[in-house]
């Protein structure tokens, strides 16, 4: 795509050069506060949350920022042609020009129903199509008056998926699980490996329980043989094929395909080419997650990235919060050499979210060909990873405070608990240690401190903490539908900000395809009498020695 320039050569970019090496490392973040009162206040953002009310605050401010800082990051994406390239996606263009396709989840969340478009023909319709048969479908299952083949109500939902099809609803439906449907099991299928199919279906029951096979195309091969596996399992007890309409859903768009499996194709909910797998979780795909919590507290879910759409379409950029928090990974990545982002939630509801998050960052900005076709000169994708804490305090917290990589951190908490309980002390416990190892990370302890502490000379500098290690601390009022659907489009739109700046395309994903392309022929050979020699000799090596250890050859 002509009009792009390589990001280190836009002029903010040299001009943020020349203004990180005024800074040096002489910028410590502790003596920053001490000299800016109001720092917090300066570098601090609100998003008001109109779908439930709430808000959520994000604060930068132990961040590497100066008054002079953020306005030269603010550069950086208006020489990228960020608000371009924003506009052109909610308009329905199709900035995923390697696949042809527009990039439009945010018409999946279109709530007030707006006018939304892809080659001039509205989607709204379709959308709210789905929407509509989405809630039918879920409130006939949660109520019971949709039965299985014996009669019985469903109790039992297991989503066979992989990639986004997997990860999105698995994680919004533990996030939210205390909106779940009491009495409703879920168990979430991705893996090729038999354990992970196996080990759902043992503690399921033919006669209560709902198959939901997600795959666009219906020919992904994990999910298919998952899928078919389970068809295996059902029919030892069911018995008859007939029975299958009333067990087995599938969330794709390939009418043959699904009803050669023998799903009914009035249980069968589409979704557009303009879905990206890792941005489906709106989409039908979301379907396990509105049997679980019910159509209401997903319309919810919906509104709250709806809302957040809003705010990044239309705040200036230097109010902007997902403009703010990806220019700040650039920042780290370009210019303090960052490998790595860190994303801790404290709450243990949001176990997934950081497995999540790494789908939606590193599927999306693991690349090195810019929209010109040229090798990127810089460099882009950060590594993301997270663990909740305060468990990941007492394992690799150890890095982030003595080791001698720059970690740029998240850390994201509710003040309100869904379960209070000792009179809240476990809440109480898990804000001291949120406030706290932010505040550690920045001010350390200096060798006097530890001295003073009565520690030897030889012990000194093994208990010194250089602190002046940056950090976004994300505090919401709780963790609702709404706030998690919000924070979901934060980190989209985040990642938008990062590839816009990085000038390549965060919507494709051409790399997950050389695998399995060669898997395919491999798997021919595992079928095959004899050894091979097809391959270099490694990998030759490793084939035969599998087929032998497991009685193939």
């Amino acid at each position: 795509m002509p009009g792009f320039a390589q990001a280190n050569e836009l002029p903010a970019w040299k001009s943020l050069m020349e203004h990180h090496d005024k800074l040096g490392r002489g910028m410590v973040l502790k003596s920053e506060f001490e000299k800016d009162p109001k720092r917090f206040q300066k570098f601090s953002r609100t998003f008001k949350n109109e779908a439930d009310g709430s808000e959520i605050l994000f604060d930068f401010s132990k961040n590497f920022l100066t008054d002079e800082t953020l306005p030269l990051l603010v550069k950086l994406a208006q020489d990228a042609k960020l608000e371009d390239l924003r506009e052109d996606m909610f308009k329905g263009e199709k900035i995923n020009f390697t696949e042809k396709r527009a990039v439009y989840h945010m018409a999946l969340r279109n709530v007030k129903n707006e006018p939304m478009q892809v080659d001039g023909k509205s989607v709204v319709e379709d959308v709210n199509s789905v929407l509509e048969h989405m809630k039918e479908f879920s409130e006939q299952v949660r109520s019971g008056e949709w039965k299985g083949y014996s009669g019985k109500a469903i109790n039992t939902i297991v989503n066979i998926g992989i990639g986004g099809s997997d990860l999105g609803p698995v994680m919004v439906s533990e996030a939210l699980k205390p909106y779940g449907k009491d009495g409703m099991t879920l168990h979430f299928v991705s893996n090729i490996d038999g354990t992970h199919i196996a080990e759902a279906l043992k503690h399921s029951d033919p006669e209560t329980t709902l198959f939901l096979i997600a795959s666009k195309t219906f020919t992904t091969a994990e999910t298919t043989t998952n899928a078919n596996t389970a068809k295996k399992w059902f029919l030892k007890s069911a018995k008859e094929d007939s029975h299958i309409a009333k067990h087995f859903v599938a969330l794709s768009t390939n009418t043959k395909e699904v009803e050669k499996f023998g799903i009914d194709s009035k249980n069968m909910f589409g979704f557009q080419d303009w879905v990206g797998g890792r941005y489906s979780v709106w989409s039908a795909i979301g379907l396990s997650v509105c049997l679980y919590i019910g159509y209401d507290n997903f319309h919810e879910f919906l509104a709250g990235g709806n809302a957040m759409d809003h705010h990044f379409r239309t705040a200036p950029l230097e109010e902007n919060i997902p403009v703010i928090g990806g220019l700040l990974s650039v920042w780290y990545s370009d210019f303090f050499g960052a490998q790595t982002h860190l994303v801790a939630p404290f709450d243990q509801y949001m176990h997934r979210f950081p497995a999540y998050l790494q789908q939606l960052s590193m599927e999306s900005n693991g690349k090195a060909i810019t929209r010109s076709g040229d090798y990127v000169k810089y460099t882009t994708g950060p590594i993301l990873f997270g663990e909740p804490a305060t468990n990941a305090q007492h394992s690799f917290f150890q890095l982030l405070h003595q080791g001698t990589k720059l970690i740029p951190t998240d850390f994201i908490m509710a003040a309100e608990s869904h379960n209070p309980v000792e009179n809240n002390l476990h809440q109480k416990m898990l804000a001291s240690n949120f406030f706290a190892q932010a505040e550690a990370l920045m001010i350390g302890k200096t060798p006097d401190q530890v001295k003073a502490e009565g520690a030897s000379d030889e012990l000194v500098p093994h208990k010194v903490f250089l602190g002046n290690r940056p950090t976004t601390s994300i505090l919401a009022q709780k963790i609702t539908p709404g706030t998690l659907g919000a924070l979901i489009a934060y980190y989209e739109h985040l990642t938008f900000t990062e590839g816009a700046v990085w000038n390549i395309n965060s919507f494709d994903q051409w790399g997950v395809e050389l695998g399995k392309a060669l898997a395919k022929g491999i798997q021919k050979e595992l079928d095959e009498s004899g050894e091979t020699d097809k391959h270099d000799s490694s990998t030759a090596g490793l084939i035969n020695a599998f087929k032998k250890k497991a009685g193939m050859a």
